[in-house]
């Protein structure tokens, strides 16, 4: 029996703008919006509020058991990330936890303890989720595969925008460093690192502002799920 809920998954690189243009096409498809990133950010932030080395797997393991994560989507429609009830999604955007996090989701039993959490949520909505390895290992059998990504520099441009906007400023060079250095842990880690899956659509947005980026995701999300009808 065909599955009676799509699933599009979108993978990059940090900053690509995958959060901002899935959640767009989300809302204008209405389908759920899931950033897997976030979940792993949350992840991230605790590790660092308990002081945990990064470094250390196991410790970073060891605290799994006592963590209380939950995905909450309020009136203003947002994904909300809260963990032992208090709500951290304006905290996991920091720079500190954004490194923090290609860490964290390099260990294995980290992406083992999240991996049911995301696959449920595909199996009882009709989702949009972005990642790293959405098409490749948390949703290989997704409707719709889209690989998102942009050149260094426009993604960091594009985050230092990001970051001021929030009021927390961070220097060019210093967003540029941090995103490389990321990039590369994302590309070697061990398990499930960040690669486009054969079947998906590659869309570089290098030269697209945020309009043109969203109406070319949209265009192909409609494309590949009429094919699937």
């Amino acid at each position: 029996m065909k599955h009676p809920f799509h699933a599009v998954a979108i993978d990059g690189p940090s900053g690509a703008g995958k959060s901002s243009l899935a959640r767009r096409a989300a809302a204008q498809l209405h389908f759920l919006y899931v950033d897997t990133g976030a979940i792993y950010r949350s992840i991230a932030w605790y590790a660092l509020q308990k002081k945990v080395p990064l470094e250390q797997a196991d410790a970073i393991a060891a605290l799994l058991p006592e963590i209380h994560v939950e995905i909450s989507y309020g009136a203003d429609g947002l994904q909300h990330m809260l963990i032992d009830g208090e709500d951290i999604t304006a905290e996991i955007r920091r720079p500190e936890v954004s490194a923090a996090a290609s860490k964290v989701a390099a260990v294995p039993a980290v992406r083992a303890y999240l991996l049911e959490m995301q696959r449920r949520l595909a199996l009882e909505n009709n989702v949009i989720m972005d990642g790293r390895d959405i098409g490749t290992v948390v949703l290989p059998e997704a409707d719709c595969k889209i690989f998102l990504t942009a050149s260094d520099h426009v993604r960091a441009q594009r985050r230092c925008r990001e970051l001021a906007d929030r009021g927390t400023p961070v220097d060019y060079e210093t967003v540029l460093e941090d995103m490389r250095r990321r990039d590369e842990q994302d590309r070697t880690r061990a398990v499930a690192p960040l690669q486009q899956a054969e079947d998906a659509v590659l869309l570089d947005t290098s030269a697209m502002n945020f309009e043109q980026s969203a109406a070319a995701l949209v265009q192909i999300i409609e494309e590949k799920l009429a094919h699937e009808a």
